[in-house]
C-alpha cells in the first residue's frame, strides 16, 4: 500500500473531510462551518460505524463478490456512460457509442445510473486504493462540470445537470409530465455519486459541482407553494431528503436542510409518523428512500418526528411485508400486511428495495445500538438475497433484478420495462444494477461500529478492522455460515479494560464466547448483545460459537406454508431445470446434513429425494424457497 493512501486512509478514519472555499453565485456563501470541514448532526449517535478503508475483506465470497464489481469497475467506459450528459448539454460525445436499457438516448430517465457509479468508484478507492477507479471517477466529474458550465449555450438555468432537458422539469411542477420520466429520482442519484466522491476522495471539483446542483435545486423547489411541492411528489423523486440533508451535515449549512425538507412527502410521513399501515398499493422502492431520509433528518434535526416515521416504516416493512429472505415487494409494489404466501411469484424482491432497507437498517442502528432485532434482519436480507443477487457465473458480476420466489422459479430476471435476465455491460442499467455496484462494494461496512471505546461486532465474517484511532487490529477469522464460530483476535495498542459487544443472533440458542480457551460467565441470551468486558493483551483471541438448528418459518398468511432455515441460512431445493407448477409438499422429518463440512442437505418431498442449499448459492438451477409444510411440523 503507498504511503499516500494509508495517509489518506489515516484521515478518514479521524473523520477529516476536505472542503474548497469558493463557490459560484447560485450556491450563496458558504459557511464558516462549512469552509471548516465540520459536519455535525443535531444529536449524538450512540453508535458511529468505520471509515471506508478501515475494514477489509479477506479471502471469501464476499470478498469474490466485490472482485466481481471492481472489475467491471475498472472495465467501463467512461465516455459512454457520459453520452447522454454531453448531448444533452450541448456539447460533443467525443465518438463515443450510446448505451441500451435504461441509459439510452430515448430513455425517459436516462443518466441516472451514472450517479451509482461515482458511488462505487468512490467506495473502491477509499476501501483499496485502487487508482483505476479512482481516476474513472475524476474524469467524469471533470466532464460533468464541463457539461454544467455549458448550461447558457444549452438554454438551461445555472447549476442544472442531467442527460435530459430540463423542461421535464416544467412539466412536472405543472403536473403534465406524461413521458415516464421521475426527474429528481435522477438528480438525487446526481448528486449522491458526487457527495461521495467528494467524502470519499478528497475530489473538491465533485463538491463544486454537487453544490452548483444543489443550488440549482433549491432555486427550483424554492419557487413552488407547499402544496405544489406535495402534488409534485406524486412522481417518484428518489431520496431527495437523504441526499440534501446529507449535503447540510457534510457542509455544516442549514441553507440545504431547509431544501431537504421540501421534500417531506406528508402523504407518506403522516401515517408512518401515527403508526399506520398504509403501505398497500404503493410503489415499494418509491418509499423507502424517503423513509431513510426522515432518519436522517433526525440526525441533522433532533425531531423526534423524524425518527418515529423510520422507525414505524422499518418496523411495518420487516414484519408484516418481508419475505423469508428478507427482501419485500411483488410487481415492485407493496401488498395488505402479512400478505408473503399469497404472492409467491417471479417478479419479488427487487433488489433496489432491499439495498435501501439495508440502509435504512444501518441508519436506525446507529440510533439504538441495543436493538439486535435490526442486524438479525440485516444479515437475513444481506446473507441470503443480496450476496446471491449476483451471478457468480460473471467476471463482472452483473446481478438480477427480481429474486423470484416462485415454486421453480431461477435467479436472472430483469424489469418489466427494459427487461431480460442478468445485467449486462452496457445494455441494461436499471435502477438495481446501479445499487448492486453500491452494495458489492461496502460489503463490510457494518460488519463493526463503536461506541465510544467500545467494539460492536454486528456480522460474522472474514475480515480486519484497523481501529486506527485506538492503535488496535481486529481479525476475524471464519467459515460461517458454514461453520457456527467465528475468531476475533486482537491486536496492537490494546491494553486497559473496553468492552466488546457481540450481537447474539435471535435464531440461536446455547451461545458461547471464550477467550484464548476459557469460556466466559457472560450473559448470551438470543437476540440481544454479549458484553465482553475485560483488561485486554495483544493477541488475545475471543471465540464466538453460535449453535445452528433446523427451524420452519411460516409465511406471515398461511401456517402450511413455510421456509427452511438453518441458523441465518435460507435453504432452497434445488430442482435442476425441472418446472414446478406447485409449492411442493416437504417431509421435514426427512431433512438430513449431508456432512459438517458443507451446507448441504437432503429432504424427501412429493414423494422423491431433492437436495437442499444456501439460497445465496442457488444459481444456474431451478429452486422453490417455500414448500408445503406446517410450520409445527420441524
Amino acid at each position: 500500500m503507498s504511503s499516500s493512501v494509508s495517509r489518506r486512509r489515516l484521515l478518514q478514519a479521524a473523520g477529516a473531510t476536505a472542503v474548497a472555499s469558493t463557490a459560484e453565485s447560485v450556491i450563496g456563501p458558504l459557511s464558516a462551518r462549512a469552509a471548516s470541514g465540520s459536519a455535525k448532526a443535531a444529536i449524538k449517535l450512540p453508535a458511529e460505524p468505520f471509515a471506508f478503508g478501515q475494514v477489509q475483506l479477506t479471502a471469501s465470497r464476499w470478498l469474490d463478490n466485490q472482485n466481481r464489481t471492481q472489475n467491471y469497475l475498472r472495465f467501463i467506459n467512461v465516455d459512454r456512460l457520459l453520452y447522454n450528459f454531453r448531448s444533452n448539454h450541448r456539447l460533443s460525445t467525443n465518438g463515443a457509442a450510446s448505451n441500451g436499457g435504461w441509459d439510452a438516448p430515448t430513455f425517459p430517465f436516462r443518466s441516472h445510473v451514472q450517479g451509482h457509479f461515482l458511488t462505487a468508484w468512490a467506495q473502491v478507492y477509499a476501501v483499496t486504493g485502487d487508482t483505476t477507479c479512482r481516476d474513472k471517477a475524476a474524469y467524469m466529474v471533470d466532464e460533468l462540470a464541463k457539461c454544467q458550465a455549458n448550461n447558457r449555450a444549452a438554454g438551461f438555468s445555472d447549476g442544472y445537470l442531467s442527460g435530459f432537458p430540463e423542461s421535464d422539469f416544467s412539466a412536472l411542477e405543472a403536473r403534465t409530465l406524461s413521458n415516464g420520466n421521475v426527474p429528481y429520482y435522477v438528480i438525487h442519484k446526481t448528486l449522491a455519486g458526487l457527495l461521495d466522491v467528494w467524502r470519499y476522495m478528497g475530489n473538491t471539483r465533485a463538491r463544486d459541482v454537487l453544490l452548483r446542483l444543489a443550488g440549482w435545486v433549491d432555486w427550483r423547489t424554492g419557487r413552488l407553494s407547499g402544496q405544489q411541492m406535495q402534488a409534485m411528489m406524486g412522481t417518484e423523486f428518489g431520496g431527495m431528503n437523504a441526499v440534501l440533508t446529507d449535503i447540510s451535515l457534510q457542509t455544516g449549512d442549514t441553507r440545504w436542510l431547509t431544501v431537504a425538507q421540501r421534500f417531506d412527502h406528508a402523504a407518506v410521513f403522516d401515517p408512518l409518523a401515527a403508526n399506520q399501515d398504509r403501505l398497500n398499493g404503493l410503489h415499494a422502492n418509491t418509499q423507502v428512500p424517503k423513509w431513510i431520509g426522515a432518519a436522517r433528518e433526525y440526525k441533522a434535526t433532533g425531531n423526534t418526528r423524524y425518527r418515529d416515521i423510520a422507525t414505524n416504516a422499518w418496523n411495518m416493512c420487516v414484519n408484516a411485508h418481508t419475505y423469508i429472505i428478507g427482501g419485500n415487494s411483488q410487481a415492485e409494489h407493496f401488498h395488505n400486511p402479512n400478505a408473503i404466501a399469497a404472492y409467491l411469484t417471479q417478479d419479488t424482491c427487487e433488489s433496489c428495495n432491499t439495498y435501501n432497507m439495508l440502509t435504512l437498517t444501518r441508519e436506525l442502528f446507529t440510533l439504538d445500538p441495543s436493538r439486535a432485532a435490526l442486524f438479525d434482519y440485516y444479515e437475513r436480507a444481506w446473507l441470503n438475497q443480496m450476496i446471491g443477487q449476483q451471478n457468480p457465473a460473471d467476471g463482472h458480476g452483473h446481478i438480477t433484478y427480481f429474486t423470484p420466489l416462485k415454486p421453480g422459479g431461477r435467479r436472472g430476471v430483469g424489469p418489466a420495462w427494459g427487461g431480460g435476465t442478468w445485467s449486462t455491460d452496457y445494455d441494461s442499467f436499471w435502477c438495481c444494477q446501479g445499487t448492486g455496484l453500491e452494495m458489492h462494494t461496502k460489503l463490510m461496512d457494518s460488519i463493526y461500529f463503536s461506541s465510544d471505546t467500545t467494539l460492536i461486532v454486528n456480522l460474522f465474517m472474514p475480515s480486519v478492522l484497523n481501529w486506527t484511532q485506538r492503535g488496535i487490529t481486529v481479525t476475524q477469522t471464519t467459515s460461517y455460515p458454514v461453520s457456527d464460530t467465528t475468531t476475533l483476535q486482537v491486536t496492537g495498542a490494546v491494553s486497559g479494560s473496553w468492552s466488546m459487544r457481540i450481537r447474539i443472533p435471535g435464531w440461536t440458542s446455547g451461545a458461547t464466547i471464550s477467550v484464548n480457551g476459557t469460556t466466559q460467565n457472560i450473559t448470551t441470551t438470543p437476540g440481544s448483545y454479549a458484553t465482553l468486558t475485560r483488561s485486554w493483551a495483544s493477541g488475545d483471541t475471543v471465540t464466538v460459537r453460535l449453535p445452528m438448528r433446523m427451524a420452519l418459518r411460516a409465511a406471515n398468511d398461511n401456517p402450511d406454508v413455510s421456509a427452511v432455515t438453518y441458523g441465518p441460512v435460507v435453504l432452497a431445493g434445488n430442482y435442476g431445470n425441472a418446472s414446478l407448477n406447485s409449492l411442493p409438499s416437504l417431509n421435514t422429518s426427512s431433512i438430513t446434513r449431508a456432512s459438517g463440512g458443507s451446507l448441504a442437505f437432503t429432504a424427501t418431498a412429493n414423494g422423491a429425494t431433492v437436495g437442499l442449499g444456501p439460497f445465496h448459492d442457488a444459481h444456474g438451477h431451478n429452486y422453490t424457497v417455500y414448500w408445503n409444510a406446517a410450520s409445527g411440523a420441524a
